[in-house]
């Protein structure tokens, strides 16, 4: 399968999740709307989340992956799996004693650490506490699972370990319909929704488990051992801990400083809920397949063919993510009222949510450009280089949050998120240049310009469109208004792949060339073209 196909792949996957986790946010919206429970249940969630993100799919996997696939490469499916089985072992025991402290100490941990305005509120922090303890097991899960997708991507099989996630939007799907058939109060709804949390990982990591069964690979529960290669990875993950600890505290102290407005919290997680469509379905693309990919190529020491993966990830990743960070920018307004004005969201509602998607818009493609650069530091075993840029990541976050968040409330944190993105991207792109690591060709830089100009087309026929259709977008029936938004992003696509194809941006012909084929170009100099 060609790259693209591999993107696709992955990104058609995780399309699903996000669809229908639109369709559980809807839901949310009309179940319990933007107040406490919403603020709680979002607060509860992102503590389990950020543990996940921080061990399992930040340093574990960053760290795991690149191991895990040279020893397949370099030693075959049995020392992977020896390898593996250690790594288990050492990973349960750690799991089991984080869970049952995090649990004992969840009054404090909400007080200090997960939403400290919540204090002011007591029915919110007890509620907090309660969905926190619920769904902390879920970080158990979860981590099992993004070890079990890791040894399936470094395997080369992706599609499943993208689509698991689904599970937890259509339980928490089914939840919210019982809710809603019922007629539960929010309170009781958000309860339900945390014990939805729990099942989901309970459900993911069975499906992984036998996916990877299915693959010829099973693995059993050792006693925990340090042994050589647990060592090294745990010499990778601790550089690869501080980077994704650093991202997450980013995000931590940005809900922490929107605990302290009414509403903020669930203002920005609807927000981010649309902006992560196109960053997990391109952004994720990128990074399960890019980081495996380029480690075998290393390891393999076909430079070229790094080349190749790294020139090809960035123009797929910008020729997605340009044009939808524009069109999120210039009609944020009527596709949040699309998705979310019904029930308990209202048109204030609205309003300020658009706000914050605007501003997460404006960081898309750097997000996205992480996930491209990166892998080409993890791939080579420089987990300490990262660490360093998302220290200086997450210091300007925090400056500009509480320098801005006093004057544009919530919206400070999502453009100060933004701005901090494109300083990382900076900083990655610069040492790769100048160490020679990866240079983008001529041709992928053409190709990225007239991308950008393409996308430039497109925003400004957007624009003239919204303003000639105002009466039809704003206050027309539901009906009329989404057959106009579907319209109006119809001759969008139009305008940016007519232009983007006429100049060359994307290259049609090798486009379909290596769809159909399933593989790249049979030519590749030594810039990857």
């Amino acid at each position: 399968m060609s790259l693209i196909g591999k993107f696709a792949s992955v990104g058609s996957a995780t399309m699903a999740s996000r669809i229908l986790g639109f369709a559980r946010e809807a839901l949310i919206a009309a179940a319990i709307g933007v107040g406490p429970v919403t603020d709680a249940f979002y607060a509860a969630f992102r503590f389990p989340n950020l543990f996940r993100r921080l061990f399992a799919e930040g340093a574990f996997n960053t760290a795991f992956i690149p191991l895990f696939a040279k020893e397949i490469e370099g030693g075959g499916l049995e020392a992977a799996r020896r390898f593996g089985e250690d790594v288990l072992a050492v990973l349960i025991t750690v799991l089991l004693g984080l869970s049952a402290l995090a649990m004992i100490a969840m009054p404090v941990l909400v007080a200090t650490i997960i939403a400290p305005g919540f204090t002011t509120s007591p029915e919110k922090f007890d509620l907090t506490v309660l969905m926190t303890r619920i769904m902390f097991p879920y970080l158990f899960c979860m981590s099992l699972v993004a070890m079990f997708s890791g040894i399936l991507n470094a395997m080369r099989r992706y599609f499943l370990a993208a689509l698991v996630p689904t599970l937890l939007n259509v339980i928490l799907i089914g939840v919210l319909l019982a809710a809603l058939y019922w007629g539960l109060d929010p309170r009781r709804t958000g309860v339900w929704l945390a014990w939805g949390v729990f099942a989901s990982g309970l459900a993911q990591l069975a499906f992984l488990i036998q996916g990877a069964r299915r693959e010829g690979f099973s693995m059993r529960v050792r006693r925990p051992r340090l042994t050589p290669g647990v060592k090294r990875l745990l010499v990778l993950m601790a550089p690869a801990l501080v980077t994704g600890g650093i991202m997450q505290i980013n995000l931590l102290v940005g809900q922490i400083i929107a605990s302290t407005q009414e509403n903020a919290i669930g203002l920005l997680n609807f927000a981010d809920r649309i902006n992560q469509l196109p960053l997990g379905v391109i952004g994720i693309a990128v990074g399960v397949v890019l980081l495996p990919e380029l480690a075998r190529a290393l390891k393999a020491g076909d430079f070229d063919d790094a080349q190749h993966l790294q020139n090809r990830s960035l123009e797929f990743a910008l020729g997605l993510t340009l044009p939808a960070a524009i069109g999120l920018m210039v009609m944020p307004g009527p596709i949040v009222s699309l998705l979310y004005e019904r029930g308990q969201f209202t048109a204030n509602d609205t309003a300020l949510t658009a706000a914050a998607l605007a501003a997460f818009a404006s960081g898309l493609p750097a997000y996205v450009l992480t996930k491209v650069f990166q892998p080409g530091f993890f791939a080579r075993e420089d987990m300490k280089t990262p660490m360093w840029f998302s220290l200086v990541t997450v210091v300007v976050n925090i400056v500009l949050s509480l320098i801005f968040f006093p004057l544009y409330g919530h919206v400070a944190i999502a453009a100060a998120t933004s701005v901090s993105a494109w300083v990382n991207v900076l900083l990655l792109a610069v040492t790769l240049w100048r160490r020679g690591d990866f240079r983008p060709s001529a041709i992928t830089l053409r190709r990225i310009f007239f991308m950008l100009v393409a996308s430039l087309a497109m925003g400004v026929a957007v624009w003239a469109l919204l303003t000639g259709l105002a009466d039809f977008v704003q206050h027309g029936h539901l009906l009329i208004r989404l057959l106009t938004a579907i319209g109006i992003i119809l001759v969008a696509a139009i305008v940016y792949f007519g232009v983007a194809l006429a100049s060359g941006g994307i290259d049609r012909s090798e486009l379909s060339r290596s769809v159909r084929r399933g593989r790249k170009p049979k030519q590749v100099d030594a810039s990857g073209q």
